[in-house]
């Protein structure tokens, strides 16, 4: 009882249902359980007596992501897992943007890097498996550092991120990525929406809707999505502006309740709270909104819904009600200049910290406000900024700070504190309509055997069961049995394409590469001049191949501002002890000379045009 696995609480919602939790503390002792000079961007969670915390470590050089797992009762360092920064533009102030998510049904611990690594670790801090992201899939990691933080659903674990693949996945899009808790398999990928704008970091709600569980989540297209968690099948899409969404959304019955701080779509006016009809499928129009407040910049701080007022912090640290079923605002509270934290509501309080370094305990009322408790981290020249929320647990709230972790309560936890376990879909499936190949996004070596199974889900998303399938292979050389073992054709030649599942009229498929092993010589001239080759991770429509005087050459495009500057994978991203070599050339155009590079184990050697 009392876990907070979520950086937003085991609803992903910003709510407690914990009572008797403090009203007032000290940073100077009052109410202090513990303080640790361990600090962070995001928020902590917390799993039995287990306080963990994403940041980064050391400097220049020896900078590195970094989990952190602290004793709940003392404060105690447990133990620390570090993981390098590997092919990302990331500033290391941003490192560490990402929040953990815990798993109470295993104890495991699941991180998402800036750099697109993600880990499975165990509560005793072993790494059970891990991901890149950047290389299987080509993941983009940019200036800005906006990392979603992952999600557990079932035996799934969830993140998102702007990728350019292979494939029908060589278009940049945002995409939703679904992982064998256990093994860290790829079991589906889905794009809900169109040609991004922005990397974002809006974590998905789980909720179930109409008997149909369903994930919800801005995307980088500027639209809130709604997909079925254990297919990554779309449900609805609602297009709400013309930047990326960061807020998480709230529910309240059949209503979603979304937000951004960017241009609206009909309006150069910046910003908007928006009520929908979140039973609705399909693409929603303006049939769909229920009310919406324009000019309302909640583009940071997501929203939390108590009874019949919702809660939201603007981008300059206003605390605004509303009633949820006409959106009145009913009043506003001034609590500094700059917000990113969301607030957390727990025994009738607000929870919620400001990037002035300023702690708020509030009591909320229908017609207004009241400031129980208000602290300074730091001091006023020099505060502590907070930029991710609180984690409520077992009678404490433990709050993380840029430069400290504070647990604020009892020295000795509670015992029985309510925790929210989530509804859950009805138990009885339908007919079969959908049908999943996994495991998928596979890389296999010349003549290696993998044994697939398909899964078979009704429309609402549930599993209905493994079933029997026409097996079929799209664009692959080797050999399908009935039974879905595939072997990759001996010979050593790179291909990619699917192996396909038919059961009845409905069809799923497996993406998979076949790379021959090391050493290549690729010289390009066996190779027809257009696009690069297809098994490349984030190289078509990026790279192509031309005649260039006698020879034939790869050549890095520039007509899209957008795709400028890429990364291309040729091979597997778990490959080491080799050298690359390559020639290069690079044209001078009106005074602009371009740089090139390669990547070998993660490490980049950069010829830089005149940017030197």
């Amino acid at each position: 009882m009392g876990d907070w696995p979520d950086w937003r609480g085991p609803g992903r919602d910003g709510i407690s249902s914990e009572k008797g939790l403090p009203t007032q503390w000290s940073p100077s002792g009052e109410n202090l359980a513990w303080r640790v000079p361990y600090g962070g961007r995001s928020a902590p969670i917390v799993i039995g007596d287990h306080v963990y915390l994403q940041n980064s470590a050391g400097e220049g050089e020896t900078l590195q992501e970094r989990v952190m797992c602290f004793h709940a009762d003392t404060g105690k360092l447990l133990w620390e897992h570090r993981f390098n920064v590997y092919l990302s533009d990331v500033p290391p102030h941003r490192v560490g943007w990402a929040s953990p998510a815990g798993d109470p049904e295993t104890g495991n611990i699941y991180v998402f890097g800036v750099g697109g690594s993600l880990l499975a670790l165990s509560r005793h801090g072993k790494r059970i498996w891990e991901r890149s992201l950047s290389e299987d899939f080509g993941l983009i990691s940019t200036h800005g550092g906006r990392t979603v933080s992952p999600v557990v659903e079932g035996q799934l674990v969830i993140v998102s991120g702007i990728n350019s693949g292979w494939g029908n996945q060589a278009r940049g899009g945002h995409r939703f990525m679904a992982f064998d808790k256990h093994t860290g398999e790829t079991v589906w990928v889905s794009l809900p929406g169109g040609r991004p704008y922005d990397t974002t970091y809006s974590t998905p709600i789980g909720a179930v809707i109409h008997g149909t569980r369903l994930l919800i989540a801005g995307g980088g297209d500027g639209a809130v999505h709604a997909i079925r968690p254990q297919t990554g099948e779309k449900a609805w899409s609602f297009e709400m502006s013309k930047r990326g969404i960061n807020t998480g959304v709230v529910l309240h019955g059949g209503t979603a309740f979304v937000s951004h701080g960017e241009e609206n779509l009909d309006t150069s006016e910046m910003g908007m709270l928006a009520a929908i009809d979140a039973t609705a499928s399909g693409e929603l129009g303006k049939d769909k909104v229920k009310w919406a407040r324009k000019g309302f910049l909640g583009g940071y701080s997501s929203p939390v819904v108590h009874g019949n007022r919702l809660y939201q912090t603007d981008n300059g640290a206003n605390l605004a009600a509303f009633d949820v079923a006409t959106g009145e605002q009913l009043w506003t509270l001034g609590l500094g200049t700059i917000q990113k934290a969301s607030p957390v509501l727990a025994d009738g309080k607000l929870y919620v910290g400001t990037e002035n370094g300023k702690f708020f305990i509030l009591a909320p009322r229908e017609t207004g406000c009241d400031i129980l408790d208000q602290d300074v981290l730091g001091t006023e020249e020099s505060p502590e900024e907070i930029i991710g929320s609180v984690a409520v647990s077992h009678g404490r709230i433990f709050l993380a700070s840029r430069e400290a972790l504070y647990c604020i309560g009892k020295k000795k936890p509670d015992s029985g504190s309510g925790r929210s376990e989530g509804n859950k879909p009805s138990a009885s499936a339908g007919e079969v309509a959908h049908v999943q190949v996994v495991p998928t996004e596979l890389v296999l070596a010349p003549g290696e055997t993998v044994k697939f199974q398909a899964r078979l889900f009704d429309g609402q998303g549930r599993f209905v069961r493994e079933g029997e399938a026409s097996w079929s292979l799209e664009q692959l050389t080797g050999k399908i049995e009935d039974d879905g073992k595939f072997t990759a054709s001996a010979e050593r030649v790179a291909q990619a394409g699917l192996a396909k599942a038919t059961v009845g009229n409905f069809s799923g498929a497996a993406r998979v590469r076949v790379i021959p092993p090391l050493p290549w010589d690729i010289d390009f001239e066996s190779m027809a001049e257009g696009p690069a080759p297809r098994h490349w991770i984030n190289a078509t429509g990026k790279f192509t191949v031309r005649q260039a005087e006698e020879s034939r050459v790869l050549v890095k495009l520039a007509d899209n501002p957008f795709t400028r500057r890429a990364r291309a994978y040729m091979g597997p991203s778990d490959w080491s002890d080799y050298t690359v070599e390559a020639d290069f050339r690079s044209t001078d155009r009106r005074r602009q000379l371009g740089d090139a590079g390669l990547v070998a184990q993660r490490y980049s050697l950069l010829l830089f045009g005149y940017h030197q």
